[in-house]
């Protein structure tokens, strides 16, 4: 049972790893991403699909990392009950930090794809409107799913507690967890890898071996990792740590791996601050690149258009 489950080691170890973590990935992820909108803001004069994303995913990261000093502070002291509107307020910024992340790296692979594997319907559909009109879509969506929620996370208290830790009943309930599960990870996912395979066969099935079309892959494979490699074990400690909550998973040594396995993922999961870097490297790459990858899949189709025909 769990009162007789302790988690105090788990806690203690915690209580060290987690500053361990959170203070290299503040750090460089604040430099990272302020550099980042430095250039995209400033520097690159001309705004284009794929910089109006990445200001938006740098914006989402900057968002993700403001609580990072807080959550850490909470480690290792306890709030008193009055501090609770604000923890519900920096937990909201948090997960809207993480979810918009996610469904950003997400618009980035599908306007790839577009530019790509159908360039005669991205002629129409893509433009830096239609980009700046996605990206704020994806805010209002974020922020709308994820801020009433975040406060049925805590039961109405006045006693100390720790901030970002011992979410209430409410917050692990089944149809929080299966709307976060599916909606905020899988059917990103799935979107990601279907648009990131497709773009990489089209490239290489184009027959253009050209520097271009290397730094095109590269920016692919950059996405999928800046995506896969956090979020990923997060979620995957997320489903454990409900089926805990739920009372499948009893035996008290499962319980404190996973309570461990659970923080240590939620932790790793900022570093998509810092693996956004590789998206950002490969930026003005992308942008100088795009019109002769644009070019090159209209001339492939018009070819197999024309090769059609005269069957």
């Amino acid at each position: 049972m769990t009162s007789n489950c302790s988690f105090e080691g788990v806690d203690e170890l915690m209580r060290y790893l987690e500053l361990a973590i959170y203070m290299p990935i503040f750090l460089l992820g604040v430099i990272l991403n302020v550099a980042a909108l430095l250039v995209f803001c400033l520097l690159l004069r001309k705004w284009t699909e794929s910089t109006i994303y990445m200001t938006s995913l740098a914006l989402m990261d900057l968002l993700l990392l403001f609580p990072l000093p807080f959550k850490m502070h909470s480690t290792n002291h306890r709030w008193p009950g009055h501090l609770q509107p604000l923890c519900s307020v920096l937990e909201s910024l948090y997960f809207v930090g993480i979810y918009g992340s996610i469904y950003t790296i997400m618009c980035i692979a599908v306007d790839r794809w577009l530019a790509i594997c159908h360039p005669f319907k991205a002629k129409q559909l893509r433009s830096p409107k239609a980009a700046l009109g996605t990206c704020i879509g994806v805010w209002v969506l974020v922020l709308t799913a994820m801020s009433p929620t975040v406060y049925q996370f805590r039961e109405a208290d006045l006693t100390d507690f720790h901030c970002f830790h011992r979410f209430s009943a409410k917050g692990w309930s089944p149809p929080v967890i299966i709307c976060l599960q599916v909606f905020g990870f899988l059917l990103p996912a799935l979107v990601l890898v279907y648009c990131s395979v497709q773009t990489i066969v089209a490239l290489k099935q184009s027959g253009q071996r050209s520097a271009q079309s290397r730094a095109c892959v590269k920016i692919i494979y950059s996405s999928l990792s800046a995506f896969l490699l956090p979020f990923t074990p997060s979620h995957l400690a997320i489903l454990l740590q409900f089926l805990v909550r739920q009372g499948i998973i009893q035996d008290c040594s499962n319980k404190t791996r996973i309570s461990l396995f659970i923080q240590i993922a939620m932790c790793l999961s900022n570093i998509t601050c810092c693996l956004d870097a590789l998206c950002y490297y490969f930026i003005a790459r992308e942008v100088r690149s795009t019109k002769h990858t644009f070019r090159i899949s209209m001339v492939s189709q018009r070819r197999a258009t024309f090769s059609t025909s005269e069957v």
